[in-house]
């Protein structure tokens, strides 16, 4: 059981750094996830502490990705339009992956400005209130990608360090 554990959380690991970048799943709570199956194994004794602090960090990171965004926009003078058109840029550069990874940094500015177009009128201030709603899109994921390469370090770090106890076959 424990085998099974390790692989799904792990799984969730993978998942979870996905989500740093899909904007449909919460990168850094599925990374948790992977952290707390590793934990229920038998081999790894339970640190709720520790549970409870990356816990709070997860649903910290979680609650930064919809704010950052909004204070870059908010700074730069753009408006939801422009956050809208970020995630819609952002799942274009998913689905038709045309770019290759600079995709995912051309699309979804393209989406902020297309978003901030429709809002307003003058070109230049739609430029400015894309690059904040870009710039905050940005700042938010890699935010979310640094959490979940860290639970992913210390899911294997801690692994790693029970590796003789998950991968012992004797009752």
């Amino acid at each position: 059981m424990d085998i099974a554990l390790l692989i799904l959380g792990f799984i969730f690991m993978l998942v979870g750094i996905l989500g740093s970048f899909l904007p449909m799943l919460p990168g850094p709570p599925i990374s948790w996830l992977g952290l707390l199956l590793l934990y229920v194994t038998k081999a790894i004794p339970l640190d709720w502490w520790f549970l409870g602090i990356t816990l709070g960090i997860a649903l910290l990171v979680l609650v930064m990705d919809y704010i950052i965004p909004a204070i870059g926009t908010k700074k730069f003078g753009g408006s939801k339009s422009g956050m809208i058109g970020t995630t819609i840029g952002l799942v274009v550069a998913l689905v038709f992956p045309i770019l290759g990874i600079f995709g995912i940094i051309i699309w979804p500015f393209v989406g902020a400005f297309v978003g901030e177009i429709f809002n307003k009128a003058d070109n230049k201030t739609a430029l400015k209130a894309a690059f904040g709603s870009f710039l905050g899109f940005l700042t938010g994921t890699f935010l979310k990608f640094m959490v979940a390469v860290v639970y992913l370090g210390l899911f294997i770090a801690k692994a790693w360090e029970y590796k003789n106890v998950l991968f012992s076959f004797s009752s």
